[in-house]
This record gives C-alpha cells, structure tokens and sequence, in this order.
C-alpha cells in the first residue's frame, strides 16, 4: 500500500472512529456511582522546560547542578538516577504529550492525575500551568480520563513571598477551585466519583484543615476531594503516596486501616531513588528499591486487589524521585507490561494491546521528529488516532507503509 492511498484509507477510517472514541471514552471514564470497573490512573508532573535550540533547560531536569548540555556515552547530564527512553523532554511539547499518552493507552493506562501548582505567574507555576493546559486538550483528543491534584502549599509559598495576603488564604484557593470548576471539571474526560469530580491535595503543609473545610464549603461545585494518606474533616477519602523512608510496609498499614472502598485511592509505585543528595538540594528522602519489578508488581497487584474505585501510580514522570514508569534507558517497557498483565487478569480480560502494541507511539514519536510537511503531520494524526481507538492492525500498516 502507497503512503499516499494508506493516507486516505486511514483519513476514511478516522472519521468514522472519532464519535466511536469520544463516545466510548465517555463510557469508560465517568466513574459515577456505579462505575463500569476499576480505573488506573498515573501521577503526572507537567513541569519539565527543556530548548534545546537555546540551549535552555529548567530546575527539574539540572536542580542547579547538573548540566543537560553535557553529553556522555550518548547520555546528558541530568538530575535523575535514570534516563528517558526519548532523551530528556519538555512537558509543553505536543509530540511529548502524545507519545505519553498514547504509551499509557496502550499499558492499560485510563488516564492522569496532574499534580498543578494553581494559577499565578509566580516560580514556574505559570509553565506548568499552560502545560497542563496542553495535556488535557491531547487527553481529551486521545479519549483518556484526568483529573487534579492541587499542590496547596502553594498557599503559604505565596504568602511568604508577599505575593498573597495572608487573610486571603481561603478566598484565593476558593477562587482557583472556582476556575477548575469552570473550565475543567466539567470536561467529559474528567474523573468523577459519585457524579462529584475527583480532586486530590498534596502533602500537609499548605492549607489547615480548617481552611480546606471553608474552601470546600464556598465552591460553586462540590468536589470529592482526597487528602493525602490520612483523610482530613472536609474530604470524603484518603489516597496513598509512597512513604520511602518506611517502604512498602507504610502502603500495606494503609491498604489493612482502609474499609470504605469510596475512600481510598491506593498507591502503586517502582522504586523510591531520588537524586536530591548528590544534587545537593537536601537530603534523601529515603530509599525502596526497585527489587528488578517486584516492588512495583507487588504495590500494584495489592492496590488492584483492594475493592477501591481508583488505583494511582505513583508516577508516570518523576525522575528525580525515581518513581517513574514512564520508559526508560535502564527499565524499558517492563513496567508498562507488568500494567498490561494485571489490568488484563484483575480488570478486563479483554484487553486488547499486548507487549508489542507498547512500541507504537514511540514508532510514530520517531516519525513526528522528522516530519516537515503539513500533509506528513496531518497524515501521523491520524495514526495517532487510531492508536488512542485500539484500531491497532491498521495503525501498524499505516506506521509500516510511512517507514518505508
């Protein structure tokens, strides 16, 4: 087949899977009050800014100490254990945001909880913003389920730097809450529990519980809302998180204390190898480790086998933590099998992508790197969509007849 007749069949195919797609996502997603099975969701961090034209590249991927513009062995220096299968990334780019999404559809993935730092243009919260902007229109365009986790320390990190009052600590949450409620939590994609969408906080050291339970009881829309590891007065569950300086024993206490199946989201997470000491940041948080995929096969299978709605993996992308699934130099895809394994024997059998499948949006990755022309864009748009559609037979010719 010619890349140019492939072209139109594909194109033909495409416009008669996309109402298919928005509606099957819809179904797949919406986790109302008797959701159709179990979600898989990754921790997602949008905050990674590297140009490698200008020779630029943010706090994440050097911490003040590694320098990306330095290569070894094929290899730049950043701040991580480990190293991404594409080479070091900025989370703005839409080749980027694609390649990810499409590697967790095809893991069995359903979607990403996006850790987001609110709205001023305050440290490089502005970028993450935009960033995450950009990942929910591609989640959307793709059929994947996200949602939120609000970093509320935030909070107190403006106040200290005199760009917030403190007596406006409440209003101002309540008014970024109000905007999520406004343009994204009324998204189709948006994971909902209990017709409420889902939203999860980071840490304890931002707002009160007082102040969230004034914040929540302000918003135009109510929320189910998720403290970490312990459920605060004003939510309605508790989620998970690792805890490395007491290993996965801290993840089992949680699982056996939790009894409402509405409220817990547990953790599942690879290793704990942060990078923080030798970039001088702070020290370690601790270490778990990686165990060659027991620790993660273990975390997992223990979340999955709990009656919980949600399960989170913690994380896609983190790499100076190092508890990223995301594929690696040094991991490959074998985490995203151990997700294909156990979605396919504790969800649905009917999973359709198998080991070979995880290869195909790094495939169609490579090809957006070369590509030039529109007509050559529009044509790899329309791969992507079949892959997001699982039209996985046509998406390999289309990939096939484009390689050669």
């Amino acid at each position: 087949m010619s890349l140019r007749i492939g072209f139109v069949v594909v194109l033909a195919a495409l416009e008669c899977l996309q109402f298919c797609s928005r509606a099957n996502a819809q179904d797949a997603h919406a986790t109302d009050q008797s959701p159709a099975r179990k979600l898989i969701l990754a921790h997602y961090m949008p905050w990674f800014v590297a140009n490698e034209n200008e020779r630029s590249w943010g706090w994440h991927w050097t911490m003040n100490t590694f320098d990306p513009n330095v290569i070894a062995d094929g290899k730049r220096a950043v701040a991580s254990h480990f190293y991404p299968l594409i080479g070091p990334y900025d989370s703005g780019d839409s080749k980027v945001l694609e390649f990810h999404l499409l590697t967790m559809k095809m893991a069995g993935i359903d979607g990403v909880i996006v850790d987001w730092y609110g709205l001023q243009d305050f440290r490089d919260y502005k970028t993450l913003h935009q960033n995450t902007q950009r990942l929910i229109e591609h989640a959307e365009r793709l059929g994947m389920a996200f949602a939120i986790c609000y970093e509320d320390q935030t909070v107190p990190a403006l106040v200290a730097e005199k760009k917030l009052d403190a007596a406006n600590r409440i209003s101002h949450t309540t008014a970024e809450l109000d905007w999520l409620a406004k343009n994204w939590f009324s998204r189709k994609c948006y994971v909902k529990v209990d017709s409420r969408p889902l939203l999860l906080s980071f840490g304890q050291d931002g707002l009160t519980d007082a102040e969230w339970q004034a914040c929540l009881s302000r918003v135009a829309t109510p929320v189910a809302y998720f403290s970490q590891h312990h459920q605060r007065k004003a939510a309605v569950g508790a989620f998970d998180w690792p805890s490395p300086k007491e290993g996965t024993s801290a993840n089992t206490r949680f699982l056996k204390e939790a009894t409402n199946k509405s409220a817990v989201i547990p953790v599942a997470f690879p290793r704990f190898v942060d990078i923080y000491a030798e970039a001088k940041v702070h020290p370690s948080w601790g270490r778990v480790e990686d165990q060659r995929g027991e620790t993660f096969k273990r975390t997992l299978q223990a979340a999955l086998n709990h009656d919980a709605r949600i399960v989170q993996i913690a994380t896609w992308n983190d790499w100076g933590e190092g508890t990223m699934i995301e594929p690696s130099v040094e991991f490959g895809y074998r985490d995203l099998e151990i997700v294909q394994r156990l979605r396919r024997e504790k969800i649905d059998s009917k999973f359709v992508p198998r080991e070979e499948d995880l290869l195909l949006p790094k495939k169609l990755f490579e090809l957006q790197q070369k590509q030039s022309t529109d007509a050559g864009s529009k044509q790899l748009d329309v791969i992507a969509k079949l892959i997001a559609d699982l039209e996985l037979d046509q998406a390999r010719r289309a990939l096939n007849a484009t390689f050669e």
